[in-house]
């Protein structure tokens, strides 16, 4: 068995698809080679993973790739990408007996394991002796969740789809909010259509639409020629826009309701990560009131939400990370004889 056996780990999303062949040395993950890619440039994942190969052709003992979509039977349909992720495929492009498919944020809950205190940004400490399930959102092209269950010795992390519940307004504004998009998506409002990249430029529409406040000629110019929910964030950032300010403080107010949500859901008292693309550029307005107002104002659980340690990360490597560790967690499962 090699002293250091490399692995092909993938994180792929609607907008960005990463590749890295990582080694384990010492029971740690280290990243060696790592690509990025611009996922809507490529017919299929098998596409950018034999260009990959081709360029970093080094023998490879497993393969894990955390998708942005459900996994069911070794299968992804993405939702935000026009591709059908299959596992048998890409282990035949591979030369593999097979590869590991995981949703994304299950990958990212396994990369917690290898962050410092230096990738993370602590947005509530919570309770010192914090102990239990783990929670993950993480908002980018479309809203991940998942979770890790704690059996009382080890955590193990699962992958759900709550992003795509059904979106639920706790404030008048956002009454108004999701009558709106039930006339721009139909009956069916998802917390992704809110709280996410696209989701951030829904919100600003509707701030817009309904009158709260006019768009300047100079901002109508900067959202076509740029990228909408960066521009929207970033000129809120800088103090701007009233308009965008208004959107991003609606955007993050509805993402601290729903990390609430979810660390209900999963009682997830050993902490809440926040992670994706999109929380370490606006850390600065994640890491104040509005969002952990939104986080514990969840009524006679108030107290209890208040002790659930939240942390923003910032290592944008995360989910590669937690792929590498599952891709070498899955080849000592397989034996010696597979390494």
């Amino acid at each position: 068995m090699p002293d250091r056996p490399t692995f092909l780990a993938a994180d792929i999303g609607g907008t960005s698809t990463r590749l890295a062949l990582v080694s384990t040395s010492a029971g740690r993950i280290r990243l060696e080679v790592t690509e990025r890619y611009a996922s809507r440039d490529h017919g299929g994942l098998e596409a950018i993973v034999r260009r990959f190969r081709t360029v970093h052709d080094t023998a490879i003992a497993g393969a894990c790739f955390g998708v942005a979509g459900p996994v069911v039977g070794d299968r992804v349909e993405a939702p935000n990408l026009a591709w059908v992720v299959d596992a048998s495929p890409l282990a035949h492009a591979l030369r593999l007996p097979r590869v590991t498919l995981i949703n994304d944020l299950e990958a990212n809950a396994h990369g917690i394991f290898e962050l410092t205190p230096a990738d993370v940004i602590v947005l509530n400490a919570g309770a010192h002796d914090a102990t239990g399930n783990v929670a993950v959102i993480s908002a980018g092209t479309g809203l991940g969740e998942a979770a890790m269950y704690w059996d009382g010795h080890y955590h193990h992390p699962f992958a759900c789809e709550g992003g795509h519940a059904s979106f639920s307004p706790t404030s008048d504004v956002e009454i108004e909010l999701l009558q709106y998009l039930r006339g721009k998506f139909g009956g069916h409002v998802s917390w992704e259509r809110v709280v996410s990249g696209p989701g951030l430029l829904n919100v600003y529409e509707f701030v817009r639409d309904t009158g709260h406040t006019a768009e300047p000629d100079w901002l109508r110019e900067a959202l076509a020629a740029g990228d909408p929910p960066a521009v929207i964030s970033e000129t809120a950032l800088d103090g701007k826009s009233d308009l965008c300010v208004r959107a991003l403080d609606l955007f993050v107010s509805a993402y601290g309701a729903e990390a609430g949500n979810l660390a209900l859901k999963v009682m997830a008292i050993g902490g809440v990560y926040i992670g994706g693309g999109i929380a370490p550029k606006i850390a600065a307005r994640l890491d104040g009131a509005p969002f952990m107002d939104a986080f514990r104002a969840k009524g006679r659980l108030h107290a209890l939400l208040g002790r659930i340690p939240v942390k923003l990360i910032t290592n944008e490597h995360t989910a590669l990370l937690g792929a590498a560790r599952c891709a070498a967690l899955h080849a000592a499962l397989a034996g010696p004889a597979a390494l």
